[in-house]
This record gives C-alpha cells, structure tokens and sequence, in this order.
C-alpha cells in the first residue's frame, strides 16, 4: 500500500477510483479545510500502467462558492469514464444537488476532458404514507446544518422538494444484463436510500422506489447468479449493524430493509463482485469506531463471510469511507482516507487551548492484494 500524495493537514474525503481499459489507475476525492467550506472541491490523481508514482492531484470539478462533496467514478460498458458528485447549495447535505460528468477522454498523462455534464433530478413517487408508516415514533436525525421546524424532519416527508432534493452519491454504478444501469443514492434528510435508473446508457435517469429504513444509507450492490440485487448500506442508527435490502426486478422496488450481523459504527462501505463470482465487502468491523478497515470474502452469495483480513488496526487512527475495485488482472485496488494521530509527546499533540488533538495529517491510501491475501492468516 502507499499514499497517494503525502499526508499534509488538508482532509480528504469520500474517494473513488477505477482502471482504465490501458491498465492505468484514476482516483478521485473531495477535500476541504473545515466544515462544509466554500473551497471544497473534487480532485483526483492518476497512476499509469507500470509506474510506481502517483501523479500530482488536479481538479476534476469545482463550483466556485459552493462545496463540492461525495465522489464516485465509474467506466461504463461504452467505455466512458463517468464522474457523480453533489454540490451543497444551502450549507446541509438536503440541499445536495446530483452532478455527473462524462469523458471518452482520459488517456495516459491527461486530465480527463469532459464532453458532457448535467444534473441528475429525480421526482419519486410521493413516499410519505408509507414512509411515516414504517418510521413509526422514530425520530429522523436531522443532517448537519438543517432546518428544522416545530414540527421536526418528519414534516419535510410530506414536503416534495426534500422528496426530490438532497440524493448524494458514495458507491458505484453498476450495470445488469439488461443494460440497465443503477446508481446508488441516499437521502441524508431522511437516512434512506434509493436508485437512480437508466435504461438508454445514462442519456436519461430516473428514481427506484425508496429503501426506507430510516438508518441506512449509501448502499453499495451485488447482484446474484438468479438476478436478485442486494444492497449493503452503511447504518445511521441502532443497532450498529449494516443493513440489507433486496429487489427481484431490477432494482425498481426494494424488500424490507433489515440489519445483518456485520457490524459498523456509522461508516461508509463499499463492495464489488469478483470474476469468480465471489463477493468483497470493505468496511469498519466495529460497533463503535473507525480504527480497524477490513475485507471479507463471500463464496456464497452473502449468506456468509468467511474470510477477513484487515487493511487498518491502528486504534489512534481512524481509517474509513472506501472504495474498492478488481482490476482486469483480477488484482483488488482499495483507496481509503487515512485520519492520522500526532506523535505522542511531540509539540503539534497539544492545541494551542493545551487540549489534546486527535488527527494532525490526512491522506488517502491505496492498497493492492489479490483473493489469496484475504483469505490467508494475519
């Protein structure tokens, strides 16, 4: 593993990476000096095939006098390299708005060049019967920086425009046999989450009936050998276990959303399916901290997890929010951003309030493995 560029006091955020069909890596990030600031902007950095560097990070995107949050990247079956982001317009992650770019140029020793971009706008079906209904007495935890009214979140169910604004990105698309293609997405107003669909290679989107599970979110998929889709979201509330949903029909309407045995204190995660069909599953494998990164290894579809190795176990770090990819040599790529500590008793340890401080440097890591590696003992 190695660091894409050395750590510094910028945070990193919510990477992406792929490879592109000459071999060479691309990631991409989000980067901010505090809060939701009005500098954050999305970057990325390239490594070509058979070279050990990482390039100097570039800007892939960047509203001016807007945040520019979530990166996920994706090569479609046309071969064009797609970039989704939100950009925050109102200082909370409701007021996201869903950005895509798409290249066809992104070879060797170049920046992408974008030959499209838009927004995706998505009207669902009004959810807030059903949506109150399963909520229950919950309350829903309002996202960083929101409004809330006398009469709290659950107002806003009943409201279209938190229906139809605020859906972010985190994992990747992925495409069916059909052709279709779905885009996970999630609700920070409401901590669900839904599919952005297009049946015509990405021209056109449009929205899946909502997982409402009121706790989960950024869901990454799998879809087994008899084309039922699975998606594994992060938890936003009790019990600290990722959750699971199910659709038989492409990804349009999705079963119950339940909790596995799979823990995770509140993290992001990410998955993707082997050519050997076997499945792979990052994430934090705690209930109560980001201090240890594993991967599990499924033979079976997701009824068990029988291989973990972990990538992280620094308990003064905090290692989270991945994305993970296989190359077309069957090696596994994981990027990740690294929170790392001072060292003890040097002089940054201490603010200048005499109080300690937990992270001092940030950079995103890269890891490269294979099956085998998972599977083998620590």
């Amino acid at each position: 593993s190695e660091y894409i560029a050395p750590p510094n006091q910028t945070q990193v955020h919510a990477p992406g990476i792929v490879e592109t069909p000459q071999g060479d890596l691309i990631v991409s990030w989000y980067s901010e000096s505090e809060g939701h600031d009005t500098d954050a902007a999305i970057w990325g950095a390239r490594r070509n095939c058979g070279e050990a560097a990482w390039s100097s990070p570039f800007v892939m995107a960047n509203r001016r006098e807007f945040p520019d949050c979530n990166t996920c990247m994706w090569i479609d079956p046309q071969q064009r390299l797609w970039l989704f982001w939100p950009t925050i317009i109102g200082n909370s992650w409701e007021s996201s708005l869903m950005n895509f770019r798409v290249s066809d140029q992104y070879g060797a020793d170049s920046i992408p060049k974008w030959s499209r971009e838009g927004l995706i706008l998505l009207k669902p079906a009004d959810f807030a019967e059903e949506g109150l209904r399963l909520l229950g007495d919950r309350k829903i935890r309002p996202p960083r920086g929101a409004i809330v009214g006398p009469d709290g979140q659950r107002a806003k169910l009943s409201d279209p425009l938190y229906q139809r604004l605020g859906w972010a990105p985190r994992c990747k698309p992925i495409s069916l046999p059909s052709g279709r293609i779905l885009l996970p997405l999630y609700s920070d107003t409401f901590a669900i989450s839904i599919m952005a669909v297009s049946d015509d290679q990405g021209e056109n989107w449009y929205p899946s009936k909502p997982l409402l599970g009121f706790g989960n979110i950024q869901p990454t998929l799998f879809r087994r050998r008899d084309g039922t889709l699975v998606a594994y979201m992060r938890a936003v509330s009790a019990p600290t276990k990722i959750r699971s949903s199910e659709s038989t029909d492409e990804g349009l309407t999705w079963g119950p959303v339940t909790a596995t045995s799979l823990p995770n204190p509140g993290s992001g995660i990410d998955g993707v399916t082997l050519a050997n069909g076997h499945w792979l599953l990052v994430y934090n494998d705690s209930e109560n901290d980001r201090t240890t990164l594993a991967v599990s290894i499924s033979e079976d579809e997701g009824q068990t997890w029988a291989h973990t190795r972990h990538l992280e176990r620094q308990p003064a770090g905090r290692f989270h929010y991945p994305a993970a990819i296989q190359a077309a040599d069957h090696s596994i790529h994981v990027i990740y951003p690294c929170f790392l500590p001072p060292q003890p008793g040097s002089p940054e340890s201490i603010n200048a309030n005499g109080k300690p401080v937990q992270f001092v440097t940030y950079a995103n890591k890269h890891a490269r493995f294979n099956e085998e590696w998972v599977k083998s003992k620590e």
